[in-house]
């Protein structure tokens, strides 16, 4: 699969916002502009990984699948999204978020009480 990048600082902003999950738009290599649903934002240590959807059929991603991103810093200083390769780090990353997941609806179980 290609690498993806936000090549707009303001994609990565609308990510981070906790009040923003509207779908946004990320360009790859060769320019192409793809719509991602936001999953979730998971905080590892001194790294933000982001959790995308892709909206429409994307080669190498089931329907039922998602792709791990990481913020890092490019040549310029300016954030930029890439695709976690490293099976470790993806798997990390999806493990917290279905802890989340299930910490969320033990709130929600405890609030119907």
């Amino acid at each position: 699969m290609a690498e993806k990048k936000a090549t707009e600082t303001n994609s990565i902003v609308r990510l981070l916002d906790p009040n923003d999950a509207e779908n946004v738009i990320l360009y790859d290599e060769e320019d192409n502009a793809v719509e991602f649903e936001q999953v979730a934002l998971i905080p590892q240590g001194d790294k933000r990984y982001i959790i995308l959807k892709p909206v429409e059929f994307m080669e190498g991603v089931a329907d039922d699948e998602a792709i791990a991103f990481v913020v890092q810093q490019d040549d310029e200083g300016d954030e930029v999204l890439v695709v976690v390769e490293e099976e470790p780090v993806i798997d990390e990353v999806f493990a917290a978020y279905h802890k989340l997941l299930e910490e969320d609806e033990k709130k929600s179980k405890n609030k119907k009480k």
